[in-house]
């Protein structure tokens, strides 16, 4: 059994801990360095913990090539080949330093996921403190113990993997010297509908595979992602962008800066309101609990009179005696004059 956490950049994720916000960056730089550096400034005034990446070149991930397999057919990307896209959305092993640096500088823990082994060694240049597996790679299990010898943890997505799969790239990372498993439940449709989320799959996921368990989110808002975190997910990862008017190749499923901050704000509360089991009197209550029902005098008694349903009540607040005594009160003879407003005690009680 592994840990129950993990640690990335001295910073714990598991489900004793809040949640692990990931910031993915993507291709929506749309080309621009310059972008790209804005894109993690704001990434990180939203409180993202991390700032994710991608490394790869168009051709270390695919080839350039024009046969009906190459080319992308419905959703986003419709009528595109793959190295076409992967052109437009790559972000050039040139720029890699300078965005760490600005990261770093910002005080968010940055890394990336790499695509082959020149990603991994240069991601290593950079002291990289994880590596992420996307979906797509999660059976190239080569890549996997490639990266995991570098002994820093490794962040799997599981999309469209079956059980079977899932648990030998978990085993492959752990055996070759990973420093550790966070396994992401994900849907590899994009955008995802929230039919297809199956966010319970996270509990499932925990109780299989002994290791921490996050999302990766690509449905709209935040719903998503507070469901998971309060079915024990301790990660979250979802796309980031400036605008998604400007368009880029993942615009439409990414997440604002307002909306980002919100997940982060919204995920950590759901994290919080968890608390534990707990049915005894809280500090933030005992102010109130004054205002609890009781027994008072509804109407003036006369001494000897008898206390009767139109005369005593259980009301606002609590005073008086406990509603439970209330038929035991009924029929029996004031102790002396009664005033309405009074609380009700045994003393007054015949």
């Amino acid at each position: 059994m592994t840990a129950p956490y993990i640690e990335i950049a001295g910073r714990r994720i598991g489900a004793d801990h809040p949640p692990y916000v990931i910031c993915e960056l993507s291709g929506n730089h749309n080309g621009s360095l310059e972008r790209a550096l804005q894109m993690v400034d704001a990434a990180a005034d939203t409180g993202a913990d991390a700032i994710k990446i991608q490394t790869y070149t168009a051709d270390t991930i695919t080839l350039d090539v024009d046969r009906p397999e190459f080319r992308i057919h419905g959703g986003l990307w419709d009528g595109r080949t793959l190295h076409e896209l992967y052109q437009e959305a790559q972000t050039p092993y040139e720029w890699h330093a300078a965005i760490f640096e600005r990261a770093r500088a910002r005080g968010v823990t940055i890394f990336s996921s790499p695509f082959d082994e020149t990603a991994v060694d240069l991601l290593a240049g950079l002291d990289a403190p994880a590596y992420k597996i996307a979906s797509f790679e999660a059976v190239d299990l080569p890549l996997i113990r490639y990266a995991a010898r570098q002994g820093k943890p490794l962040i799997i997505s599981t999309g469209m993997a079956n059980i079977a799969e899932i648990q030998t790239a978990r085993d492959t990372a752990l055996d070759a010297g990973a420093a550790g498993v966070l396994l992401l439940h994900c849907v590899s449709s994009y955008p995802a509908s929230f039919h297809d989320a199956n966010v319970r799959t996270v509990i499932d996921m925990g109780q299989r595979f002994g290791c921490p368990i996050g999302l990766s989110d690509h449905t709209p808002g935040t719903a998503a992602s507070v469901a998971a975190v309060s079915l024990g997910a301790c990660a979250v990862e979802k796309h980031f962008t400036l605008a998604r008017a400007d368009g880029g190749p993942d615009a439409a499923f990414s997440l604002e800066p307002a909306e980002f901050k919100a997940l982060c704000d919204d995920t950590r509360n759901a994290w919080a309101a968890l608390g534990g089991v707990n049915y005894d009197l809280l500090g933030s209550e005992r102010g109130n609990i004054l205002f609890r029902r009781s027994l008072y005098v509804t109407a003036d008694v006369a001494a000897g009179e008898p206390l009767t349903r139109a005369n005593v009540r259980s009301v606002r607040p609590g005073n008086g005696l406990p509603p439970a005594d209330y038929e035991a009160v009924l029929g029996r003879p004031a102790a002396r004059a009664l005033t309405r407003g009074e609380p009700l005690a045994w003393d007054m009680v015949g």
